[in-house]
């Protein structure tokens, strides 16, 4: 057996709701989430944020949030925006305007970057996420050269449909399995809301279920993973836009 790669466990939409960092914070403590990405709009960042600095979560990353979208019945809407995606000055000014805010609530910059439902990929968004991270030297999800990103812990399809079999112990020790990266990032939603006016709900407390699973570190770990952060990783090269 060759030496043990990296596996990132990264929770999104950390400040969501309260009961959403509730199940973050409880599948950091009991289970395999080794980091977390902040919403810093949303109204529990700041409390979320205080309690990760005094509990020792450090690995943080900003998760830029410009809207959100559902599916219902086959048809996406809309269910907010921040600012026009086809407004490259307002995407950006926003963008940095969260960066700004994620200083204030953590104190430091974000360890890595991403974005609620992957904004980042749109085309007026791309470039202002690229330019952020490579400024910073983090990571970019699903852009960079060194981590590889694997999103198939969710329990939905792309239409909205449910894919329960997606959040499973056996779904996340199969992505490991057939991947070749040295580093690699799964995302994951946790959560415990009875209910929230977003397409990803009753999901979230079932990812918390497997996501401390007893004995799934160990069974990572025999697969030949140790977990890890991006702050470990060290200073990153610019993303790849075109990924």
């Amino acid at each position: 057996m060759g030496e043990p790669r990296t596996l990132i466990v990264n929770a999104d939409d950390l400040g969501y709701t309260p009961l959403t960092s509730a199940g973050i914070f409880a599948a950091w403590r009991d289970g395999i989430v080794t980091s977390a990405s902040l919403m810093v709009r949303r109204p529990d960042a700041e409390a979320a944020a205080r309690r990760a600095v005094a509990e020792g979560f450090a690995d943080l990353g900003l998760h830029l949030d410009l809207g959100e979208w559902t599916c219902l019945g086959g048809r996406w809407r809309k269910l907010y925006g921040v600012v026009p995606l086809e407004d490259p000055a307002a995407v950006r000014d926003e963008c940095e305007r969260q960066l700004d805010r994620f200083r204030e609530l953590v104190g430091r910059d974000p360890t890595h970057l991403d974005s609620h439902q992957h904004v980042h990929r749109e085309v007026a968004v791309r470039p202002v996420a690229c330019d952020i991270a490579a400024r910073l030297g983090i990571v970019l999800r699903g852009m960079s050269r060194s981590v590889a990103y694997e999103g198939g812990f969710y329990g939905q399809y792309g239409d909205g449909q449910a894919a329960p079999e997606c959040l499973s112990e056996q779904a996340i020790l199969g992505m490991l399995q057939r991947t070749r990266a040295d580093v690699v990032e799964i995302g994951c939603h946790p959560g415990l809301d009875p209910d929230l006016e977003t397409m990803y709900c009753h999901e979230r407390r079932r990812e918390v279920e497997v996501l401390c699973t007893p004995g799934l570190r160990e069974r990572i770990a025999a697969a030949g993973f140790v977990p890890g952060t991006f702050a470990a990783l060290g200073p990153q090269p610019a993303p790849e836009a075109s990924a």
